[in-house]
C-alpha cells in the first residue's frame, strides 16, 4: 500500500511493485551435440515457446541469455548478452542473476532452458505459485521424480548462488543442499531437453498424461 496526496491509501501501482517475477530463458550455449547453437532450433520456435511458457506463466518480465548466437529477442522479452558464455551454463547462470540483482523490485528469478519445447506456461505456472513471491523462497519443477526446470530462487539466494556458480556447475550445485520445493509436474510434461538431432524426432508433445475418469 502507498499513500496519495489526500493521505489514503492505495494499492500499489505496477511501477512501485516490490514482488515482479524475472524469468531467464538459458539460451547462451553452442549446442555441440545439437549441431547448433539452440536459441536457433527449428527456426527459432523453442525460443519463442520459451520466452510465451515463462510470460503466460506468471513472470512480470522475461531476458534471454544468449552468446554463441545472438538473435532478436521475441516480442516480450529482451536480450541478455552473455560474453563469456563459453565458460560454461554457470557463468550464463551467473550472468542472469546479476542481471536480477539490478532491480529491487525482483523478488524472484524462474530459470528455464531453450530445449525443452514440451515444457509450456502452465508448468511455469505451477512453479512460480510455488514460490508465492517469496524473497526466501526455492522451488523446481520435477517430472516423474527427475529434477528439471524450469527453477525458482526467491532474491535472497542471489548473492550466495553467486558465490558458488561458475563454468559449468548451474544451479544445481546450490540447490542441492538446500530445502527445495519439489514441484511434481509429470502430469503436465515429460520436462525432457533435446540434447541432439536424434532427440529431436521425438515429438516431446505426446508424453502420455493421466486421463481424466
Amino acid at each position: 500500500m502507498r499513500r496519495g496526496e489526500d493521505g489514503a491509501m492505495s494499492e500499489p501501482t505496477e511501477t512501485t511493485r516490490a514482488d515482479r517475477i524475472l524469468g531467464v530463458v538459458l539460451a547462451a550455449g553452442a549446442g555441440t551435440r545439437y549441431g547448433m547453437p539452440k536459441i536457433l532450433a527449428h527456426g527459432g520456435e523453442w525460443l519463442e515457446h520459451a520466452v510465451v511458457s515463462l510470460r503466460d506463466g506468471g513472470c512480470d518480465d522475461v531476458v534471454v541469455a544468449m552468446g554463441a548466437a545472438v538473435v532478436d529477442p521475441p516480442a516480450g522479452a529482451r536480450a541478455l548478452i552473455v560474453d563469456r558464455w563459453a565458460d560454461g551454463v554457470g557463468t550464463t547462470v551467473a550472468e542472469a542473476l546479476r542481471e536480477a540483482r539490478e532491480h529491487p523490485d525482483v523478488a524472484g528469478v524462474v530459470l528455464h532452458v531453450v530445449d525443452t519445447p514440451g515444457v509450456g506456461a502452465d508448468v511455469v505456472a505451477r512453479v512460480v505459485a510455488a514460490g508465492q513471491c517469496r524473497r526466501d523462497g526455492l522451488a523446481r519443477a520435477v517430472f516423474d521424480g527427475r529434477p528439471g526446470h524450469p527453477v525458482y530462487l526467491g532474491a535472497d539466494h542471489l548473492d550466495p548462488a553467486l558465490d558458488v556458480l561458475t563454468g559449468d556447475r548451474g544451479a544445481q550445485i546450490y540447490l542441492r543442499d538446500r530445502n527445495v520445493a519439489v514441484i511434481e509436474c509429470g502430469d503436465l510434461a515429460s520436462g525432457h531437453d533435446i540434447d541432439n538431432n536424434i532427440d529431436d524426432d521425438i515429438d516431446d508433445d505426446t508424453h502420455e498424461r493421466p486421463t481424466p475418469d
